[in-house]
Order: structure tokens, then sequence, then C-alpha cells
């Protein structure tokens, strides 16, 4: 009877038996009561109420929704609600006290993860143990309960933990406490706020004491700290080493009595074990907010374990550390662009190894914060920047590729408004407006039904198509004769999405400039189902020839449904790997400068031509600022854990898709602070 009523109503629906579990798993005394009391909560609001989501498991969910501010940056608003937490303000409260008490963990010193118990992840991953997580944090769980009923209290030392665990596992606790310092040690950076606040109380000749709720003793907390540049700590005080803690109120006495002479005052994060717990003692003290607080309502968390947590750390502290207000411009760059990038250029790096290439081309100009990232990270790989466009492409292909050539530069401009006079201008076939049949007039706008007389009067004049743009083909020539010559396997890189600029490498290359090389393509995603030619880079992608980092139709296939040009999606993604570069026109043989931008290459004489700057260049230099500050402090904390750079395509798209929800406002919002125009023709 006692299974039956469980089975009805723990393991007849998904979700109740998730949270049940998630809540009743380890509880003891009125905790696992009141577990029984939210099972009854449970299936009284899922059958009785038509709670739906409750019968879902949430890792289960296929899109996760989060609604991040949009009136200002996340690090403003966070500033606006704790106006009070400036260095400088910190200090004028602080400066009034003789001594100053510091907690250690979430105050002094954050940890790379979104959890501290995820650092013993990677001592599993050491001691080639699987699901060693939960085996070391059950460990600690009963090592407490039995310290509680031995001494009559639950403040154990790290060497406790791990007798019980050599116990549980037969791993040796020697080796094992070893490699969890190690990993503890490399995870562990100080927080740059506090740290300039102890600097400073320490140049007033301040009396600064560590007391912390911890395992670990007194010499690794020493450690750690100094180690982070916290030095001149006058005294540490650590709950293992005197059977007592914060959290049961008697280590603050303690300490209120060893300093009882002095005006006193505790920093930490806990409302509880810091605040209510200090103030008891008679100490004063100050609230430093613990900075995952928003992370269930901002962050995404449909990612890989590992790097979820990774990524959600190191943003939880950048963003809410209160050493730094951000523009949403580099919050855009730092929170939905930086693993992106990250991921993409270790895509990148290893289909370099992977394939033996000895020249990566990064293309304009998405290419040129992608390779700012990836020279960060792999500056020993053969890459560079080299200029191209969709409209140099267009124009290039001209006679390869026909049927391209007119859909873009005619048949996509069909009933928009633009004159026949502009479309062979932007063509740069002016020349032949005074050449029209009588049917159609310069003036005219382009439209249906004279698009395909266009493209007949066009081709009648073939041969001056030809005069026009067989110089620009012979002047790429030379242009890319200096990147590619001499090496016999290529990639180009670029965003996407129908990978035209490295197929048309691939054929010019060898078709037209015979330069002996095997280009291949890598983009970041695919034409999906809502193009008109979403099957058009199937083949390359089927034969390896281009491969795709964040989706095709071969992986991520959800994103290949989700990802939709008409909603923007396109403009987003390359808004954070815009560039203030001004957009590439195409390449000229001698000096046919006409911009400012213009550069000429005397030793190849040819001219690189532009056309105007498109976007904020403050903006865009903000987002890459952004970027470049989660690729560098990714590869800092993350650089004795190589794998850890595997970074999959899902995950990357994860934050971003997180936040593309409520008709992607929060996208449109920051796609409004730019006036960028995406492939331009």
């Amino acid at each position: 009877m006692r299974m039956k009523i469980y089975q009805f109503l723990v393991n007849r629906v998904p979700g109740i038996k998730q949270r049940y579990h998630r809540y009743h798993d380890k509880a003891t005394g009125a905790k696992k009561l009141f577990s029984w009391l939210y099972l009854i909560y449970l299936n009284v609001g899922y059958h009785v109420f038509r709670m739906e989501s409750l019968g879902i498991i949430s890792e289960a969910q296929i899109y996760e929704k989060r609604s991040v501010p949009v009136r200002m940056s996340e690090s403003a608003q966070n500033a606006e609600k704790n106006p009070h937490l400036t260095v400088e303000q910190v200090i004028d409260v602080l400066k009034g006290y003789d001594v100053i008490s510091f907690d250690v963990f979430d105050t002094l010193i954050f940890r790379s993860l979104s959890k501290p118990t995820d650092v013993f992840c990677f001592v599993g991953e050491k001691l080639g143990m699987l699901n060693f997580r939960d085996i070391r944090m059950e460990a600690e769980f009963n090592a407490r309960l039995e310290c509680k009923k031995k001494n009559g209290h639950m403040e154990i030392r790290f060497s406790d933990i791990w007798d019980r665990l050599s116990a549980d596992t037969g791993l040796d606790s020697e080796k094992g406490m070893r490699l969890e310092w190690e990993c503890e040690l490399s995870l562990c950076y100080a927080n740059p706020f506090m740290l300039e606040v102890w600097n400073r109380l320490g140049k007033l000749g301040k009396k600064r004491i560590i007391v912390s709720d911890m395992y670990l003793s007194h010499d690794h907390i020493e450690n750690l700290l100094e180690k982070n540049g916290y030095t001149g700590a006058d005294k540490i005080y650590i709950s293992c080493e005197y059977g007592i803690s914060k959290a049961d109120g008697k280590l603050f006495n303690l300490v209120k009595e060893e300093y009882s002479s002095g005006k006193m005052i505790h920093v930490g994060d806990n409302l509880i074990s810091d605040i209510k717990n200090a103030n008891k003692a008679g100490i004063e003290t100050l609230l430093y907010p613990i900075i995952n607080r928003n992370e269930l309502l901002y962050r995404a968390q449909d990612m890989s374990y590992l790097v979820g947590s990774a990524y959600r750390g190191l943003v939880n502290a950048q963003i809410y550390s209160c050493q730094n207000v951000y523009s949403m411009e580099y919050e855009y760059g730092y929170i939905y662009g930086g693993l992106f990038v990250l991921g993409y250029c270790a895509f990148i790096h290893d289909y370099y190894i992977k394939e033996n290439l000895d020249k990566l081309l990064f293309l304009s100009r998405d290419g040129d914060i992608l390779l700012k990232a990836y020279k960060l990270l792999y500056p020993d790989d053969n890459a560079e920047y080299a200029f191209l466009s969709r409209k140099a492409v267009t124009k290039l292909m001209y006679d390869m590729d026909r049927h391209d050539y007119f859909r873009r530069f005619v048949f996509h401009k069909v009933n928009q408004g633009y004159s026949i006079k502009d479309i062979l201008g932007s063509m740069e076939l002016d020349e032949l407006a005074g050449e029209l049949p009588p049917s159609i007039n310069a003036g005219d706008e382009l439209t249906d039904k004279n698009s395909s007389i266009l493209r007949s009067f066009i081709e009648s004049k073939w041969d001056e198509v030809r005069a026009v743009y067989n110089s620009q083909v012979r002047a790429a020539g030379c242009y890319y004769k200096t990147k590619l010559l001499g090496y016999s396997r290529a990639a180009a890189v670029d965003i996407g999405w129908a990978g035209s600029g490295a197929m048309a490498l691939y054929r010019l290359s060898g078709e037209a400039w015979n330069l002996g090389c095997d280009v291949r393509g890598i983009v970041a995603g695919t034409n999906t189902v809502y193009n008109a030619e979403p099957d058009a880079a199937e083949p390359f992608l089927q034969s390896g020839r281009m491969v795709a980092y964040l989706y095709s139709q071969s992986h991520n296939r959800d994103l290949l449904k989700k990802h939709d040009p008409d909603k923007g999606y396109n403009v987003f993604w390359e808004l954070l790997l815009s560039s203030d570069n001004p957009q590439f026109v195409g390449f000229y043989e001698g000096d046919e400068r006409k911009g400012v931008d213009d550069i000429y290459d005397a030793a190849l004489d040819i001219t690189m031509r532009f056309g105007k700057r498109d976007v904020d260049p403050d903006g865009v230099a903000e987002i890459q600022r952004g970027i470049l500050d989660f690729v560098t402090q990714y590869k800092e904390h993350f650089e004795e854990y190589p794998y850890m750079f595997n970074i999959s395509g899902r995950d990357a798209y994860a934050p971003l898709l997180a936040v593309a929800c409520k008709n992607e406002r929060y996208l449109h919002e920051i796609e409004k602070k730019f006036e960028l125009e995406i492939n331009v023709v």
C-alpha cells in the first residue's frame, strides 16, 4: 500500500518527482516533514489547479526564458539598488572602525564557478571517478552528522571528509586532499572590489581579520588569501579549528571577546551567518550582496553542466561584484558574445589542427573581433585578416555564377523602391544607363515586371560587363596571392550564413587565380528553414568542405528551426561580431582611391575601396571590449583545464537563446542602439 501511494503521489508525474526529490533527499527533522507537505502541494497544484508547469522537468524544457533588464544594463541596475556599494563609500564606512572582519568565500574570494561544489567535478576528473561531486558532498554531509553525534557540533576538518571518503570509496585520502586543494586553489581568485578595499584599509593602518566557516585549515585559508593578494591579516578564525561557527553565532562571540577594546565591524554575504549572528554578538555589519543572487532570474541554465557553471560563475562575478558599471553594449558582448566567440575560436583551432591547415583567413568584417580573440587564445596559429564582402564576392563571381550575380544585385531589390539607375550604380555599370532599351527607363522603379528585362539587357552587354569586372578579379587575385600562394590547405572564417565568401575563394583560387591552395569554409551558422535557399550549402557541409559551429542540418536542429532571420536573428549575431571598419566594396587595379578609407597598396598596385561606416563606433568598441574581457578571463581561470574549452555550439547559443523571449524584446533594444546594415549589396 505504501509503495502504491508513493507511486501515485511521486512517480506518476516526472516534474513532481523531480521537485520532491530535490527538496526531500537528505532532508532531516522539520525539513523532511515539510517535504511531505510540499509533495501534497505539488499534487494539488498539478491535478486540481492545472498548474501544468509543475509536471515538467525543468531540464526537459526545450527553450528557457529569461527576462533581463531592457531599460539599463544589469550592472547599472545593481548599482541603482546598492548605491552605497562603491569602493569609496565602503571605505568611508569601514575606516570608522578599529577592527574590520571579513568573510572569505563569496566576499574576499570568488570561485570561477556558479556553485562551490562544482569544484569537486574537476577533482573527480583528475581521480577518474564517476559522480565524484555527489559522492564528495555526501561524505561531507555524513561526516558532519557523525561529528554532531560525537562532539555536539558539525565543524569538521578537511581530513574528516577524506577519511570518510577513503573508507567509502577506497581512494587514497592524502592524494585526494592534495588534488582537491590544487583544484580549489586554481579555481579561486580575488574579488577585485574587496581586494581594493582590503589594500586601502591596510594603508590606513586598520586591523583586518578573517572569520570563516570552513573545513579547510588556517594554513589553507592563509595560503589562498596570500596567493590572491590579501596579505597582512591580523588573525584568521576558521570554524573547524575552534569547533564553533558563524552559523551558530559562537565564533563571533569569541572574536568579540578577543577584540573587546576596539570598535568592530564584520563584512560578509550571508544574511544569517554574517549579518544576524554577528549583530547578536554585538558586532556591527556590512552586507556584501552575494553575486549569484540573480542567477536563476537572468542567467541561462540550459547548458552542459561544467561549461554552464563556468559561464555563469564568471558573468555573475563580473556584473555583480560592484566593481564597475558597464554599458548595455559591453554587457551584450560580455554576457551574450563572450562564450560564443571563445567557443567558436576553439572550434576553428580544432579544425585547423585536425585538417592540417597551414593558413586561416578571417574575413572582414565579422573576422575583426574573431581574429583578436583568436590571437589571444592561439597566438602561434597562422591566422590573418582578409578583406572580402558579399558585394565584392558577387562581383568577382559575376561570370562563374551569373545566377547569384543577378539574384543579389537585381531580384533581391525588386519592389523595394530602387530605381533602375540605382541598381546599375550599385553594380558599377552606370554607363549602361544611357543604353537602356525603350521598354525601360533609368528612372523607373525596379519591379517584378521589369527585372527580367533588365537582366536580359545586361546580358546583352556582357563584354562591357567583363571590362568592368575582370580588372577587379585580377586585383583581387594579386591581393589573395599574398595570402594563399605557397599554402596547400587554408580555411576562410566567417559568421555565415550561406558560406558564399569561403566557397567563392575556393573556386576563384583554383579556377581564376591558379594559387594551388585548397580552400575550406568555417561558418558559425548556416541558412535555416526560414531562408529561401535553406539547402544552399548542404553539399559542402556534407562533404566537409564547409563546417558549421552553432548549428546545421546535421546537428543542433532545434536551433536550425529557432534561428529566424525574419525576426532579426542574423542581425543579433552579426551585431556581436560587428566592427567599426567601413563596408568593403571591392578590389581595383591601380591607384583608384575615391574615399578617405580607401587603401592603395603600392607594392601590388591595387586599391581596396571601402564604403560608409554603418555602425556606432563607440558601441562596437564596447561590444568588442566585453567579448575580449570574457575571453581573457575565461582563459586565465581555466587554462589548467584544456577540456573546458570544448564548448559546444548549443552551449554557445544558449545565453542568447535564453533572452530570445517576449518577441526578442531585449535583443531588439540592443539593435536599436545601432544602425547596422547587414549584407548590403
